[in-house]
């Protein structure tokens, strides 16, 4: 309890202070007003493009691409699904009931839509059949949230850990707008694709609790008659998008080491419908597949994080012959967390999501590579920070990447300070993007600073083995690679190597904190998220699946490996003045993890300040909150390395 008031206090604390140079309060208040899009998805027929734009509510836009007439709204929601003759949209909201998603069908032409369900729960990921007739999605009846382990965490009283709400797959008959539970309610349902004959599902699934157990799910398929589910596939690691392919022989998916559930990254795999001998597709590829669509029997598909950037190929499945369509430094996905890309039947039209450092949010759509800017919502937005640069490096036998982004005016005549900002994951990427709200140091460019985006070993983009390099070496090889980065950078352009801080969020905060206990090179650190101590973090978390892939075993098996990589072992080494900041209802990332690390420093004398977000989750959703978090970042650097 006293820990607790004492974070609520500095959180309180928090929300009465503000930056002192006047120009912050201008920029986050611009960067805060994007317009960003959830979701984009092409029609069936390549005719029409729907999106959701998203800022004080989602709005749903469609346009016709024939016509070039302008978007027709058709209300709030998400999670959009297009039916089989690309007449229909189908969508989730909560205009009934705030709160409360329901299923929603509304005409592609606009018009009034149709309210399918009555449920009480969490709903998502709606999808037609095949002769679209039935609408198949997840739903957790009677569950209190949903959203996965980035939501703030519920508060919990009296016994922990009894009550599981499981995803089940359920089918409504569009029509009437019956439903039917499918699938037992002893599994939770991740992800799912109908059998091309609608009679069957692939599935990807595992006992719950849901947040906890995607890391051990399994591929299964189902009868939709008797939702009796049998195992087709036992994965080495994570398994992730299964899809049907066009003819119901084979179910291809992505199998990769993939830290969090729905930021995927891996090889393709396919394997006989009826179970058999799983075949990788793409082995030793120097990419990570992010997604996969089957175009025909014969082939596929992908989209690939490749490098910093992303990638659009087809995969020959019998050959293993790879076209590369269209590749950029941006981040292109589809399905999960990027929700950014949709792919026509004709396998050439998509509609896509874009943006760079120079070019804010928007919706494009056409032949890949040759797309059309469709949306102009952000057409009075421009880039307030420099130009940006890829940086290559080598360091023990792996190739690092990265991106440098320069200063506003920037002058090679002058010396400047500079700001690493290290991703989470570690299974994740740097891409070039336009900053949001969010934590982003590229705000930091519009200051005078350059900030650097290193992508190091455990990072996707270079392949699995390349992703798998900091297995039971959290704090090892990746920060060398990081190390070696900014010495890259130090030998290109005028930074000032007494004037360099690093911050970074999740996986990138316990990175930040792990840093400053090996190197005194950071003058400033501001570590968001992070895990100082990862021998209690396990027991502390909601996700503890997620560690034994990466060390081995369980820590009540080896503690030794989480010894050494906790920041706590070797925390009196700390001078670097260290920014913490946290969610209060953190489930990924735990509260007690930032004050461990914040009352160790406070202790021996090292520039400290903790601050506890009141409410917040893994993924702040309060608009001040993300804002202060912001606004705390710059000035501290700007105290620090000025």
């Amino acid at each position: 309890m006293r820990h607790l008031l004492a974070c609520v206090l500095t959180s309180l604390a928090c929300l009465a202070q503000t930056a002192s140079d006047p120009r912050i309060p201008s920029i986050l208040g611009e960067l805060a007003s994007v317009r960003n899009f959830e979701q984009v998805a092409m029609s069936p027929d390549a005719k029409r493009v729907a999106w959701i734009e998203k800022w004080s509510e989602n709005g749903i836009f469609i346009v016709d691409l024939r016509a070039g007439s302008s978007p027709v709204g058709i209300g709030s929601g998400r999670d959009l699904a297009w039916s089989p003759d690309s007449s229909r949209v189908a969508f989730l909201s909560d205009r009934d009931r705030k709160g409360q998603m329901q299923l929603y069908v509304a005409p592609a032409t606009g018009g009034a839509a149709r309210k399918l369900t009555s449920l009480t729960g969490y709903l998502t990921d709606p999808l037609w059949s095949p002769d679209g007739t039935h609408i198949a999605l997840l739903f957790a009846e009677n569950a209190p949230g949903g959203g996965g382990p980035l939501e703030a965490e519920p508060v919990e009283t009296g016994v922990i850990g009894g009550e599981i709400h499981n995803q089940r797959l359920t089918i409504v008959e569009v029509a009437s707008g019956a439903v039917k539970q499918i699938s037992p309610g002893d599994s939770n349902i991740y992800e799912f694709d109908w059998a091309p004959d609608g009679r069957s599902f692939a599935l990807s699934a595992a006992p719950g609790p849901g947040d906890n157990n995607w890391w051990i799910a399994q591929l299964y398929t189902m009868p939709a008659a008797t939702g009796k589910m049998t195992v087709v596939f036992h994965p080495e690691t994570q398994i992730a998008l299964p899809r049907w392919s066009p003819d119901g022989s084979t179910i291809g998916f992505i199998q990769g080491l993939m830290s969090d559930e729905g930021f995927t990254g891996g090889d393709v795999f396919t394997i006989p419908s009826t179970g058999g001998q799983a075949v990788n597709r793409t082995p030793n590829r120097k990419s990570s597949v992010s997604s996969i669509e089957w175009i025909s029997p014969e082939k596929m598909l992908l989209t690939e994080i490749a490098g910093g950037g992303s990638a659009i190929a087809t995969l020959e499945i019998a050959s293993g012959r790879t076209e590369r369509l269209w590749q950029g430094g941006e981040s292109i996905h589809a399905g999960g967390n990027f929700a950014n890309f949709s792919l026509a039947r004709d396998g050439k039209t998509a509609g896509v999501i874009r943006s760079d450092w120079q070019h804010p949010p928007e919706i494009w759509a056409g032949p890949i590579g040759e797309w059309k800017q469709i949306s102009h919502a952000n057409g009075q937005l421009h880039p307030k920070w420099g130009e940006v640069k890829n940086v290559e490096w080598t360091n023990g036998g792996f190739s690092g990447q990265g991106w440098l982004l320069y200063p506003r005016d920037y002058s090679p005549d002058k010396r400047y300070p500079m700001v690493v900002s290290v991703h989470g994951g570690p299974a994740n990427f740097n891409a070039q993007h336009w900053p949001g709200d969010r934590f982003d140091m590229s705000v930091l460019s519009a200051l005078g600073y350059f900030v650097f985006f290193p992508n190091p070993r455990g990072s996707y983009g270079q392949g699995e083995s390349f992703t798998r390099a900091n297995v039971k070496d959290f704090g090892g090889g990746d920060l060398r690679d990081i190390l070696a980065g900014v010495d890259a950078v130090l030998i290109t352009v005028p930074v000032d190597s007494n004037r360099v801080g690093i911050a970074g969020w999740s996986y990138g905060g316990y990175m930040t904190m792990f840093a400053v206990t090996q190197t005194n090179r950071f003058r400033a650190a501001v570590a968001g998220a992070g895990i100082a101590n990862y021998q209690s973090y396990y027991g502390q978390n909601s996700i503890d699946q997620w560690m034994i892939p990466y060390f081995g075993a369980s820590v009540y098996d080896d503690p030794a490996v989480y010894a050494k990589a906790s920041p706590i072992t070797f925390i009196k080494n700390v001078k670097t003045p260290t920014l913490v900041v946290v969610g209060e209802r953190d489930g990924e990332c735990p509260a007690p993890q930032s004050y461990e690390f914040w009352h160790a420093l406070k202790a021996q004398g090292t520039p400290t300040e903790l601050v506890v977000y009141p409410g917040e989750g893994h993924m702040f959703r309060g608009a001040d909150h993300k804002r202060d978090v912001m606004e705390r970042t710059v000035k501290w650097f700007e105290q620090y390395l000025r």
